[in-house]
């Protein structure tokens, strides 16, 4: 991705580095090649040569791009699951998917791991953000997500002659999940996305339903991935298929919803990052009755909401790593409302807006194996910053209206914003 020339300057706003620490009054950033060369109080700011571009922040904030850390590119706000196989050919769905970027990337988001994406598109939506075709977050990819025959993502009956090959790789038996992370890694992915458990929404694979994967095509998974330098994660409710994916060596997990103490051990041990995705959870409640949503389906939402807002709060208080990314795509919680998540963790959870956006920058970051590149504003980083009219520190509902952001920059490049 290209980088600016020269050095711009933005001054005149409050410094939220990411990092966690309280944000610094009258701050100073400097960038220098598209890379930071000093963030801290403008005081002591370095000297510049005259006319050095320079970025008025107007009073508000500066800070890191956001990270959106549970990606579904390819999920064009569709009224149910069943439409995202069947719904448009692959042509459509890369159009789809590239304006979805855009628009993540116009909301603040100047990073991303994919979830999982329909056809691989997420791949070679990487390279056409990348060598500049297309505008979007710098992407970690997944392609087609992997997931065990009757299992969460299997809803094609096989009279229909139709498979699931799309959206994901259908697997029996741990031989056929090598095979499956052996394909991925033939097209290119970094992550592997997996479906050990259920979901609310599954007539037959409830959020407390572990077997769909067993643990062994689980294992597999890990082994064959590890062995070519890739890393899985999957989308683990049930207690024991969080469990079951952390002894099987899961490098993060999606959702954690009902984790126990034993599991809470096991993640802290490895230190593996947990994505809970929960806004999702609270737009189905309210929503749910306009698409069809059954009581029994919503009740298993509510479920999931608490349990999951729980299971956050104790694995951030007991000093795991949280990050924001909202499972994004559906038409009850669309493309374009990724801050919300943000501002569901401070009002729902119980997060203060610092830790919401350490987590939203820094954690995601690191989840996506980039942190040393961007997700701080420090010197030697990517400068990957996010300008905002407003403090998002003490109103983190700010982010939610793409109106306040002056500038939206990657590489020191103003992509977005209103001095796009």
């Amino acid at each position: 991705m290209q980088t600016a020339a020269g050095i711009t300057v933005i001054r005149n706003g409050q410094l939220f580095d990411g990092t966690g620490a309280p944000p610094i009054p009258k701050a100073a950033l400097v960038m220098e090649e598209g890379r930071i060369r000093y963030a801290g109080p403008a005081a002591a700011a370095p000297d510049v040569p005259p006319g050095t571009p320079t970025i008025d922040a107007r009073g508000g904030t500066i800070m890191p791009g956001l990270v959106e850390a549970h990606f579904h590119p390819t999920y064009f706000n569709v009224a149910a699951l069943e439409d995202l196989d069947i719904k448009y050919p692959v042509e459509y769905v890369t159009l789809l998917a590239a304006a979805n970027a855009r628009l993540a990337l116009e909301c603040g988001y100047t990073a991303a791991r994919s979830g999982g994406s329909l056809f691989n598109i997420d791949v070679w939506l990487k390279k056409g953000i990348e060598s500049g075709i297309t505008l979007g977050p710098r992407l970690a990819t997944s392609g087609r997500e992997i997931c065990g025959a009757a299992g969460l993502m299997d809803w094609n009956p096989d009279y229909r002659k139709i498979g699931m090959e799309g959206l994901v790789l259908l697997v029996n038996g741990p031989d056929e999940a090598r095979a499956a992370v052996r394909k991925l890694v033939k097209d290119g992915v970094e992550w592997i996305k997996t479906y050990p458990t259920g979901d609310a929404a599954a007539p037959d694979a409830n959020d407390h339903h572990t077997l769909c994967m067993t643990f062994e095509e689980m294992h597999a998974v890990v082994q064959t991935a590890h062995n070519h330098g890739l890393k899985v994660t999957g989308h683990c409710r049930a207690t024991e298929g969080i469990k079951n994916a952390l002894r099987a060596g899961y490098d993060a997990v999606e959702h954690g919803t009902f984790i126990d103490d034993e599991g809470l051990e096991m993640l802290l041990a490895r230190d593996v990052p947990c994505v809970p995705a929960l806004y999702f959870e609270l737009m189905s409640i309210e929503r749910g009755p306009e698409f069809g949503m059954s009581k029994r389906v919503i009740e298993g939402h509510r479920e999931t909401l608490e349990g999951g807002a729980e299971s956050a709060r104790r694995i951030f208080r007991a000093g795991g790593r949280l990050g924001m990314g909202g499972d994004y795509g559906f038409a009850w919680n669309p493309h374009g409302d990724y801050a919300k998540e943000l501002s569901f963790f401070v009002e729902y959870v119980g997060l203060t807006p610092l830790e919401v956006l350490m987590c939203a920058t820094k954690t995601g970051a690191e989840i996506m194996g980039r942190g040393v590149e961007f997700g701080t504003l420090e010197a030697g980083k990517l400068a990957d910053v996010l300008v905002v009219d407003g403090d998002p520190v003490r109103d983190i509902r700010k982010l939610q209206d793409r109106a306040n952001f002056i500038a939206v920059m990657q590489g020191g490049i103003v992509k977005a914003g209103q001095l796009a």
